[in-house]
């Protein structure tokens, strides 16, 4: 395992693990976007936890790198549907949140598989 990996991994779970707490916790610049998109506050705490759940495995994914690969994909997934979310409530000027959350999760994933 690379020294690049476990650094930008770290990173990464700590920045989606940041928004993860920010979601769960509410806070003004999570929670105003996501009333603007539509999307129900009962399902917050769930979009929360699988921030959670992702950045763990990312973590995990050093130890077991089946688990990081996985985690990867699944927040890969997760910020893409939040851009297209995004982009379907036409919320142009917040759609770059979600892509910053995005690209270092794919860089992440992309060193997990090289």
């Amino acid at each position: 395992m690379s020294t690049t990996l476990m650094v930008v991994t770290v990173l990464t779970a700590a920045w989606v693990g940041f928004s993860a707490f920010s979601l769960l916790r509410r806070a003004d610049f999570v929670a105003e976007p996501l009333v603007a998109y539509g999307v129900p506050e009962s399902w917050w705490p769930w979009l929360g936890a699988a921030k959670a759940a992702g950045a763990v495995g990312l973590l995990v994914g050093l130890a077991v790198p089946a688990i990081g690969i996985a985690a990867g994909i699944g927040l890969v997934l997760y910020f893409l549907g939040a851009v297209v979310t995004a982009l379907r409530a036409r919320s142009y000027k917040t759609v770059v949140f979600p892509i910053m959350y995005l690209a270092p999760v794919a860089a992440t994933l992309f060193l997990s598989l090289s």
